[in-house]
């Protein structure tokens, strides 16, 4: 499956532009022959929002899902997005599956907040593992700091996820986990990941850029730059059928050693 990163950070506070900006990256992947575009941590609405996050945060199945669900079905390819989300009066950190078309395949509320402002704006998600079947993949779904925690990746490995999608907004000066730790996950785990990034200043955050679709084999398949870009490349079953069964890490486990972690 091509799968599309868009790295963007939109316009903060302008859901209908960042609506546009989607728009734009769908089609131009659908154009690529993408069957998926993702797009990064909170990209709806933006980051560094502020207390316009409650305001500005929806449901799952709200106005901006159902816009994007025609903007899926329309460019005939899936889209994974980053927003807050409104569920009564809780607020969560989420990122959204949509199918070609239009179906809401799964939805993903971020497990671990990073820092003052997410703890402050938002609950943390108690589902670690949310997974959706998609053109023969099992794709697991994630938020930025989760995927910096070994035992989340190694859950959706052993749940068997074989695409991870982690919106992210990873700022300076943890730049080394997109050139770094996103290869090295992907490698000890056995899967691809896609690590979608914001990018530029953003209130008192800089995005560093470098979205990341790493494969089995840690090798980057797609790598941006620091600014604005869509990058592309190939999701292969059959070439992670191969690494997989050529890698025993999963097999080699000795879980009855592991009890203490937890």
């Amino acid at each position: 499956m091509h799968t599309a990163l868009l790295q963007s950070s939109g316009r903060p506070g302008d859901v209908a532009h960042n609506l546009r900006v989607l728009d734009d990256a769908a089609r131009a992947g659908a154009a690529n022959g993408a069957g998926l575009l993702a797009a990064p941590e909170m990209f709806l609405t933006g980051y560094a929002i502020g207390d316009d996050v409650p305001r500005l945060a929806e449901p799952a199945d709200g106005e901006s899902a159902d816009a994007i669900a025609e903007i899926a079905t329309r460019h005939g390819l899936a889209v994974a997005y980053g927003y807050p989300e409104r569920d009564g009066e809780t607020v969560y950190n989420s990122v959204q599956l949509i199918s070609a078309d239009g179906t809401r395949l799964a939805n993903y509320r971020k497990t671990h907040l990073f820092g003052c402002f997410e703890r402050d704006h938002f609950t943390p998600g108690d589902q670690p593992v949310v997974q959706a079947e998609l053109a023969g993949l099992r794709v697991g779904l994630m938020i930025c700091y989760d995927v910096e925690f070994p035992e989340n990746v190694r859950a959706h490995a052993l749940a068997g996820t074989d695409l991870l999608l982690v919106p992210t907004a990873q700022m300076h000066p943890f730049q080394f986990v997109a050139e770094s730790l996103v290869p090295v996950r992907a490698f000890e785990n056995q899967m691809y990941v896609a690590y979608v990034n914001r990018t530029g200043p953003e209130g008192e955050f800089e995005f560093v850029g470098l979205s990341t679709l790493a494969g089995p084999d840690g090798v980057a398949r797609a790598r941006a730059g620091r600014g604005e870009e869509l990058v592309s490349a190939d999701v292969d079953p059959a070439f992670l059928a191969a690494s997989r069964e050529n890698n025993p890490y999963l097999r080699d486990r000795r879980p009855g050693l592991y009890v203490s972690l937890v």
